[in-house]
């Protein structure tokens, strides 16, 4: 059986892309990554749940020196957001400022490029998609581009590992509508920014929440997600 890596956040990016992958036949490694979120339990425990779901290798990766980076979602600072802030630009691109976590997918990507060598997997697959490269540059069409060129430098094996993205093209509600189709375990996904408590609970107000919440609305499937408000 062909064999990939996936970046498993335990988000629902990334649960409907490793759903997908296991559609098309793929034998999958899941890779968690603990970098001082402050959702760890919350995120880990989503994606162990999520692994186990679609018969995945499950391993967490410790990143301790990450703790240090200066981000919100490490020291907890995170925005609350408005649902028309989501479509605003200028608003929108302030909120993932505070979130974001300095060169977080190229650390992870590479993490997974050296497992997808050791281990002779054809592909790493991510959850990056076209609504969250608006304002995440780390999640574009042309990060994906230029590391898979870069993976012609820093791999030796002769059928280069590449990153598959296969939500590049989709908004929230088209990956929502995707995950259903699949039957992925979008149930057992966790996107909260804030949830440190280490329940499933989501507080419902913070940037990531308002898009799930939103993504279930317009695709029209029934949302399992516990919120608090």
């Amino acid at each position: 059986m062909k064999k990939v890596i996936i970046i498993l956040s335990g988000g629902l990016d990334s649960c409907v892309a490793a759903g997908y992958a296991r559609t098309e036949g793929y034998k999958l490694h899941s890779l968690f990554f603990d970098y001082g979120q402050k959702p760890l339990e919350n995120e880990k425990n989503a994606a162990k749940e999520i692994s186990k779901f679609l018969n995945a290798k499950f391993e967490v990766i410790n990143l301790e020196w990450m703790k240090n980076l200066k981000s919100g979602l490490m020291s907890g600072n995170i925005p609350k957001v408005k649902f028309s802030d989501l479509d605003d630009r200028e608003k929108a691109t302030q909120s993932a400022s505070r979130v974001w976590v300095p060169a977080r997918n190229l650390v992870f990507c590479s993490i997974a490029a050296g497992f997808a060598e050791s281990e002779n997997a054809e592909a790493i697959f991510t959850g990056f998609d076209k609504e969250e490269a608006e304002t995440f540059p780390d999640n574009s069409r042309d990060f994906v581009k230029n590391f898979n060129d870069l993976l012609n430098f820093a791999v030796l094996q002769e059928k280069k590992p590449k990153i598959i993205a296969p939500l590049i093209d989709m908004n929230k509600d088209e990956i929502v509508k995707l995950g259903e189709k699949i039957n992925a375990p979008m149930h057992l996904s966790y996107s909260c920014y804030s949830g440190a408590d280490n329940s499933n609970i989501h507080c419902g107000e913070c940037e990531s929440c308002l898009r799930r919440k939103r993504s279930f609305k317009l695709a029209n499937v029934k949302d399992m997600t516990k919120y608090l408000k």
